[in-house]
């Protein structure tokens, strides 16, 4: 079992910036790839962002490529969703996940899941 906890979020005007956390216990955290997804109000669960496990690669939605950053401190056990140039259309609660299939796109392919924190962004 993994237990995922996010924080950071909050409410911020459009173009500030916002660093959301993950912190993770329970099993060895370098053991997983991780994802960000997020669910606006009315939509669906959507991908976002996502890295592997020694943090060498990362993946990024269209929506979010040159704004929002993914990183990962092993040590700390923690991964994170540096978001910048926040628009009101990002406003949604915002899941970590721990990625147990193949690939990292797929919802279906995360395990585990946190709560959430919710992201607002003003106009």
């Amino acid at each position: 079992q993994v237990q995922l906890v996010e924080s950071g979020g909050g409410l911020v005007q459009a173009g500030g910036s916002l660093r959301l956390s993950c912190a993770a216990s329970g099993r060895t955290f370098s053991n997983y790839a991780m994802g960000w997804f997020r669910q606006g109000a009315g939509k669906g669960r959507e991908f976002v962002a996502a890295i592997e496990r020694g943090g060498g690669s990362t993946y990024y939605a269209d929506s979010v490529k040159g704004r929002f950053t993914i990183s990962r401190d092993n040590a700390k056990n923690t991964v994170y969703l540096q978001m910048n140039t926040l628009k009101p259309e990002d406003t949604a609660v915002y899941y970590c996940a721990a990625r147990t299939g193949s690939y990292y796109f797929y919802s279906s392919n995360y395990g585990y899941w946190g709560q959430g924190t919710q992201v607002t962004v003003s106009s």
